[in-house]
């Protein structure tokens, strides 16, 4: 019987699953073509729903202040999920939940996950791991939000945008990425001036085009490789690597959105 790591899922933590467990959840799951800028909930939404990103799909958890602005705080691709994961499902969301890049989400009622996970201790147990590595996350930020500058907050965010997508076309303006880090426009600005003057990337319209990752990683803070680690510890095999979302991104130019999917 092929495993789940035979098969091309699209998103890691389901590929984790042993053959038993991912049969219990594979009949619930239900593609999702998401656009950008899409939202999967707002603060005090009750949480019916889980979303597993796929392949380049990217979502953010976004903690809104008081002044109106937003600030990332988790940046979710298809190393993970959101919504309702270890809760009892229908809880009321924290966060606002926002797609960042497009594609295919699996999806499933949160309710039917809890029924699969009272059936199975081990589902329970990995999804419990994957909750401790996103705890991870969420307190990495936090530091790196009071200890480094913008301009290693935007290389990161950068950084871990490819490792996710493996496309050097990052699909984010300007004053996006300034929403995401919580910062001014002018301060972005200035960043992203100096990034091409260094010939680090260069500007398009609607986003960005790294042209020197070596240099990008370079000068980005440590924070992925601390958040990479924990996922290494915790679900080996999880976190997507840079060939990983290369291979990906190359097999998807082949296909349809969502045909290598499950279905």
């Amino acid at each position: 019987m092929a495993t789940p790591q035979d098969r091309d899922i699209g998103n890691n933590l389901l590929r984790a699953l042993r053959p038993d467990d991912l049969a219990l959840v594979e009949p619930l799951l239900v593609p999702w073509q998401a656009g950008a800028g899409a939202v999967i909930y707002e603060p005090g939404d009750h949480v019916r729903t889980v979303y597993f990103p796929c392949g380049p799909a990217l979502s953010s958890f976004m903690v809104e202040l008081s002044d109106g602005k937003g600030v990332e705080t988790t940046l979710v691709g298809r190393e993970g999920a959101v919504g309702g994961i270890v809760s009892q499902g229908r809880l009321p969301a924290f966060a606002r939940c926002v797609v960042q890049f497009p594609g295919t989400f699996l999806t499933m009622d949160s309710s039917a996950l809890e029924e699969a996970k009272m059936r199975s201790l081990t589902l329970r147990h990995l999804f419990s791991r994957y909750a401790d590595c996103v705890m991870a996350q969420v307190f990495q930020a936090v530091a790196c939000n009071a200890g480094h500058s913008i301009e290693q907050r935007a290389a990161k965010w950068l950084v871990a945008a490819i490792d996710r997508t493996g496309d050097h076309d990052v699909p984010l303006t300007q004053e996006q990425l300034a929403g995401m880090l919580g910062v001014g426009r002018s301060y972005i600005s200035q960043v992203i001036r100096s990034f091409k003057e260094r010939r680090i990337l260069e500007t398009r319209r609607g986003g960005v085009r790294v042209r020197d990752l070596e240099e990008l990683t370079g000068l980005a803070c440590d924070c992925n490789e601390q958040v990479r680690r924990h996922f290494d510890d915790v679900l080996r095999g999880v976190y997507p690597t840079p060939e990983e979302s290369a291979a990906q991104k190359e097999e998807a130019s082949d296909d349809r959105p969502g045909s290598r999917m499950i279905a």
